[in-house]
């Protein structure tokens, strides 16, 4: 048997590696060459045939009509070149987002026109100082501009809405807690009671509170009354924002609070709440604001004066929703001014309504604001 041993010999080198191309960053968003190249032909082809569609073949005419033939035409026409370009569930993606981004950009134009509409309407009447000092006592319908003004009507509003938040806001949180807590057999019933009054017409409400309360018990058309029908109108969305809120509460602090031996009373009120915080003042909010533009509930129920009334229990009372409804119907220049100033200045309150909400609701529930986290610092600084 014969052994072969080697010696000085070297294992063979392993060949290297193939040569890796450089890794190049991938875009995960954005919008590429091939995207806006497609939505330019797409808006120019579907414009073109339009045309072509409204001014030699077919007898269609209008300006409402013209846009929306445009605007299907143009989501067609993205689809077909996307589908030449891209997999099929691409194109589709692209188009759903297509869609959405048009209808914000369609809302965003709404909402600048109509303001822009508000103020050159309102302007001339809101941009004098005796609108907001004045009242509509001693100015009659053919007086200048620079006579008579909204201020029993703002300070009408604002009585109102606040004597409704008074009444509307423990109403709907105790609500919202039962449903969202307490729960059993009735949660049912009244959460379906709750629905069905969000979508209740505001006039069916001024009526309510004007066959009870006005014509059964005897009480005089006044600001109480109005606020009692707005009541009505707000309850609805302060319960049903708030039971959403309330819910996102996490479990896990209810447990805690339960096995330290709290009972659900005091896990409500120390816990879910405080928790909730920022959301309630959201949808208290939001409950204002819807409150604040009624017009047919104060119609029924408020009357209207041209004086100050700051009594909203005695004598009819005037709000800027009746104050707009009754001046914008006149054949005067100068009171359509005023209900258009009026109209204005009631979008401002709605807008600060509407901020202010974001502003207070805008943190997670549990999260602290910077005020609470700077105590929390102090506290442990002292100790």
């Amino acid at each position: 048997m014969t052994t072969v041993q080697l010696t000085g010999s070297s294992a063979p080198p392993a060949p290297a590696p193939p040569a890796q191309a450089p890794e190049r960053r991938r875009r995960l968003g954005g919008v590429t060459r091939a995207e806006v190249g497609t939505l330019f032909a797409a808006l120019a082809g579907s414009l073109a045939l339009d045309w072509l569609l409204y001014e030699r073949l077919l007898p269609l005419s209008g300006a409402q009509g013209f846009l929306g033939a445009w605007y299907l035409l143009f989501l067609g026409f993205s689809y077909l070149l996307g589908a030449f370009q891209w997999p099929r569930p691409v194109v589709r993606e692209r188009l759903v987002t297509l869609v959405a981004w048009s209808a914000g950009l369609l809302l965003a134009v709404l909402i600048v026109e109509q303001l822009g509409f508000l103020t050159l309407r309102g302007l001339q009447a809101a941009q004098h100082a005796n609108f907001f000092t004045q009242t509509m006592l001693r100015t009659s319908a053919t007086s200048p501009i620079t006579s008579g003004g909204a201020l029993h009507a703002v300070v009408g509003s604002l009585e109102q809405i606040g004597l409704a938040t008074l009444f509307a806001v423990p109403l709907g949180l105790a609500a919202a807690v039962f449903m969202s807590e307490v729960g059993g057999r009735t949660a049912r019933p009244v959460r379906t009671i709750v629905e069905a009054m969000t979508a209740l017409p505001s006039i069916v409400a001024g009526l309510f509170v004007l066959g009870v309360v006005i014509l059964t018990l005897g009480m005089g058309a006044s600001g109480f009354a109005a606020s009692l029908a707005l009541t009505v109108m707000m309850m609805p969305i302060v319960t049903r924002a708030a039971e959403v809120v309330i819910r996102l509460v996490p479990g896990t602090l209810r447990e805690a609070s339960y096995a330290l031996g709290g009972s659900q009373w005091r896990t409500v009120w120390n816990v879910v709440l405080p928790t909730a915080r920022p959301g309630l003042a959201t949808a208290v909010i939001l409950g204002m604001a819807r409150g604040i533009g009624e017009t047919s509930p104060v119609l029924l129920t408020a009357g209207f004066t041209s004086a100050m009334n700051d009594d909203p229990f005695s004598g009819h009372q005037v709000s800027l929703p009746l104050y707009i409804w009754d001046y914008v119907r006149q054949p005067y220049p100068e009171m359509v001014s005023r209900g258009f100033a009026a109209a204005l200045t009631l979008m401002v309150l709605v807008l600060v309504l509407f901020v202010t909400a974001r502003l207070i609701g805008g943190r997670r529930p549990g999260e602290l604001s910077r005020r609470q986290r700077r105590r929390l610092a102090r506290q442990a600084a002292g100790r």
